[in-house]
């Protein structure tokens, strides 16, 4: 099993609303970025385990667990000329994007902020912590993992 962080909005997007949906699952759409897709399309298998991040919010940091529930696929918002996430240059019979199914597993007892983990020295090489990593899934480490896991039962 592989370990993953995927960011999202929560005005956007949240653990709550992974968790609300009819099967607690979601097609991870709209990723336009490289490095990111080619996580998705090429590294990805069913049940690798993902932190939940909420970016761009009061608290930034980890709310929920999730996992990978589908093999990549295109992501058919880049077809779309009315989505937001529409890639005219992107083709079906030759996707430029992919996206995974993320499907909810728990929410997290409690917030594991960012700046607690940039707070921790055990965890200065974790990307997400690192100076100039903006991508919006990354790949976890299993030591990485346990260290944030063990941190969910401290308090802040």
């Amino acid at each position: 099993m592989a370990y993953w962080l995927m960011k999202s909005e929560p005005e956007e997007f949240s653990i709550d609303d992974l968790e609300a949906r009819p099967e607690q699952r979601e097609p991870w759409d709209g990723v336009r970025n490289y490095q990111a897709r080619n996580f998705m399309r090429d590294q990805m298998k069913l049940k690798d385990r993902i932190l939940f991040y909420h970016s761009n919010c009061e608290v930034p940091g980890i709310y929920g667990i999730a996992e990978v529930a589908s093999a990549a696929y295109p992501d058919f918002t880049a077809f779309d000329p009315k989505d937001k996430h529409f890639d005219p240059k992107s083709d079906p019979e030759n996707p430029r994007w992919f996206l995974v199914d993320v499907g909810f597993v728990r929410k997290t007892k409690r917030p594991i902020t960012l700046a607690e983990l940039k707070a921790d020295p055990k965890l200065a090489a974790f990307p997400l912590v690192r100076r100039g990593n903006r991508l919006s899934i990354m790949p976890v480490t299993a030591e990485q993992w346990k260290m944030i896991m063990a941190r969910e039962k401290r308090s802040a």
